[in-house]
């Protein structure tokens, strides 16, 4: 290892324990067991060497965006025991793809996605999946509107090669946080009447992770406060 690797490691597990520290202080703020939250590491275009890097740091849970880098990386760390979240908008043509990569698609938004996903299933594998619901007013953001999302859990249900496990957003720009992740909260109650096990809260990134704890949240979402900055794609 040169000195520059050294130094970039350390940076990394700092990075890597500092937002642990913050993470378990506003779990215990909360009233909440920081054992019950799940820290994914988004690698956005970071190189799949970064991503070993975290692994040798104890992380096991990483996210991606995009089919291109989840399906490059997961093909590239096939050796390591690493649960892959699949976050972005998702096409239909890309289903395959996704469900060939991901442990967890925490986008599904509509039912042509979710029936993408459940003819791509191979054998008899599981795929876990979250509805992502839309908070804002914008209806070109990706989710599905707060109304329809018992609707699409129903429809999930009926796919037997998928597993809901719960729901996911992103807080609106010109919100307060806490105010969106207690409506995202209450959907969740919702999909909850449907199917009780579908307990997963996706919500909470580097600015707002805290009022996302505080809300319930179980699954958190962040990237270059752990990863550093995004690497210039040229």
């Amino acid at each position: 290892m040169t000195p520059a690797q050294g130094q970039t490691e350390s940076g990394l597990a700092a990075r890597l324990s500092a937002i642990d520290r913050r993470i378990a202080d506003a779990a215990r703020l909360a009233g909440r067991d920081p054992g019950e939250i799940t820290r994914i590491v988004v690698t956005k275009f970071h190189p799949s060497s970064l991503v070993r890097e975290l692994h040798s740091l104890g992380v096991r849970d990483v996210g991606e965006n995009r089919q291109q880098e989840l399906s490059s990386k997961t093909g590239e760390l096939g050796d390591l025991d690493l649960r892959w979240h699949f976050i972005g908008q998702a096409q239909t043509n890309k289903a395959s793809a996704i469900r060939r990569g991901a442990d967890a698609v925490h986008s599904v938004d509509r039912d042509r996605l979710a029936d993408a996903l459940h003819r791509a299933a191979e054998d008899d594998d599981i795929l876990d999946v979250l509805v992502q619901v839309n908070l804002t007013d914008d209806a070109g953001r990706g989710g599905v509107e707060p109304d329809d999302a018992r609707s699409l859990a129903e429809h999930i249900l009926a796919l037997p090669s998928l597993r809901l496990r719960g729901v996911m957003a992103v807080a609106p720009l010109d919100e307060e946080p806490a105010s969106a992740f207690a409506h995202l909260r209450t959907i969740a109650e919702r999909v909850r009447e449907v199917e009780p096990s579908a307990d997963w809260i996706s919500a909470g990134m580097t600015g707002d992770f805290v009022a996302a704890i505080d809300a319930g949240a179980t699954h958190l979402r962040i990237g270059s406060a752990i990863t550093g900055p995004r690497p210039d794609r040229g």
